[in-house]
């Protein structure tokens, strides 16, 4: 056996997969958006299973609660700072350097959507909000790129592989991207609803990639492992009416973006974009004279406030005001200390 595949040899005695289909694997390229709980599982997977290309995609940092669910990082990361994407690059190439691994550290918007899904054969949602599903939903539908959903939240999960012209897209029976207000940050989650999610997720993905289309699931799972509960919906025909697969209208892309300011659902943050290119090594200058303690590293920078928010800067210009959900709150500090 070459040397290179020997560690994808227990992969290979199963038989729907083979030495050809390990073989389409090494050839295929798959993006993962979010690299929180779901997203980690699934970079983590695929990155293991030998696909050649995964490109992963988060705009936010690692902190002390994500330890619990989010299987890639660890205290070192959290001491430092550092971006999601870029931590989890760092494991991940530690467990499979033939993998190309691409970092991308960026807030997923209509603007960038389509540059993120270049050359992609897949996208794996590992998001946490349904207006990014939704986004990936329709940019997914118009370039013909599959779509694994996923979500996890308390003791239940959902998921389902979305593939353009063989079945309904996500807005078919999910129309409201209303979560109700139950995130993981309002109402909690266990880990093991993640992980089962996520492993729904990536064997859908793997069956598409190995190209054994019999096998693949036409349908919605939701179960909740607390209540011991497990059902499955089948996918059926898309609605008739729906604006993205069948009128294709693709309504998360027509969207101007024109107010940039965002309050994080049960983060108590608020993200402002639009600023342009922040130098973070001229702003720690012009910062900590006013903050109470700055932080810098490579990818971010943290300036406590003394009116006791915090200040989180990226360098693609995104700034976070972490510390309160009142978007006139938010925006008054980042008037005071940004700047419009």
């Amino acid at each position: 056996m070459d040397e290179r595949l020997e560690r994808y040899s227990r992969q290979m005695l199963f038989a729907p997969i083979g030495e050809q289909g390990q073989q389409k694997l090494s050839e295929s390229s798959v993006c993962v958006i979010g690299m929180g709980a779901l997203g980690t599982v699934l970079a983590n997977h695929m990155v293991r299973a030998g696909v050649g290309r995964v490109r992963i995609v988060d705009r936010d940092y690692v902190e002390k609660s994500n330890l619990q669910r989010q299987m890639l990082y660890d205290e070192d990361d959290v001491r430092e700072g550092y971006p999601k994407a870029i931590a989890a690059e760092r494991k991940l190439r530690r467990i499979n350097s033939d993998v190309q691994i691409e970092a991308i550290v960026a807030d997923v918007t209509v603007h960038n959507i389509d540059d993120l899904l270049e050359g992609m054969d897949l996208v794996l949602d590992g998001t946490d909000n349904f207006q990014t599903r939704f986004l990936l939903n329709d940019a997914c539908f118009r370039r013909g790129i599959p779509f694994t959903y996923g979500g996890a939240v308390s003791s239940r999960g959902m998921s389902a592989i979305l593939v353009p012209g063989k079945t309904p897209c996500l807005r078919c029976f999910l129309p409201s991207a209303d979560s109700g207000g139950q995130t993981c940050d309002t109402i909690g989650v266990i880990a093991p609803v993640v992980d089962i999610v996520a492993s729904y997720q990536a064997v859908e993905a793997l069956k598409y990639l190995v190209e054994a289309e019999g096998a693949r699931r036409s349908s919605l799972v939701t179960f909740d492992l607390w209540s011991n509960y497990y059902y499955e919906m089948k996918l059926g025909e898309a609605a008739k009416e729906c604006p993205c697969c069948q009128l294709k209208e693709y309504p998360a892309l027509q969207m101007t973006e024109t107010d940039q300011t965002v309050s994080l659902c049960g983060r108590s943050t608020v993200q402002i974009s639009g600023h342009g290119p922040l130098d973070l090594g001229q702003w720690r200058k012009r910062l900590e004279p006013a903050a109470a303690k700055v932080e810098l590293n490579a990818y971010l920078l943290k300036a406590e406030l003394p009116e006791g928010e915090r200040l989180v800067l990226f360098p693609d210009g995104r700034v976070l005001v972490q510390g309160t959900e009142d978007i006139v709150r938010a925006k008054t500090l980042y008037a005071r200390y940004i700047g419009y």
